[in-house]
């Protein structure tokens, strides 16, 4: 299979530029798909994707609970449409894969699922904001 530099090149500036995590570009039988890792930022200091600095601390609140983060840049919604009840509220207990709300980012609805069984103990953001990468959403109480 030839590749054609120059789409990939397209095709990486699109992902950069949108702020997409991933991308997928399907034409007959050839399928390319570029992923993007984003940078973590700590004590305002920014860090390569997955790596932090020796001796980085977990903040206290989050030792007993598991954070449930937006993986992408968008709107945060807490129910499917406007006349459907909130997908989760606080003291629901949750299963792996639970949808817990959806991110709008490029008029593409994105579910995003809790990732273990847990208790929702508190929902950091309100119905309708937007919301940056890595922003918490959710705090769980693991179970």
């Amino acid at each position: 299979m030839d590749i054609d530099l120059e789409l990939l090149k397209r095709l990486s500036a699109l992902l950069k530029e949108e702020g997409l995590s991933e991308l997928t570009l399907v034409e007959g039988e050839r399928r390319i798909t570029l992923k993007r890792e984003f940078p973590i930022v700590t004590g305002g200091q920014v860090h390569p994707a997955g790596v932090l600095p020796q001796g980085e601390l977990v903040p206290p609140e989050e030792e007993s609970h598991h954070i449930i983060r937006s993986p992408l840049v968008g709107t945060f919604w807490r129910r499917p449409n406007p006349d459907s009840p909130p997908f989760v509220e606080v003291g629901d207990r949750v299963e792996e894969g639970q949808t817990l709300c959806i991110i709008e980012s490029m008029k593409v609805m994105n579910e995003i699922r809790s990732d273990l069984d847990g208790v929702v103990e508190e929902i950091l953001v309100e119905d309708g904001s937007p919301v940056e990468y890595g922003q918490p959403l959710f705090k769980l109480s693991p179970e």
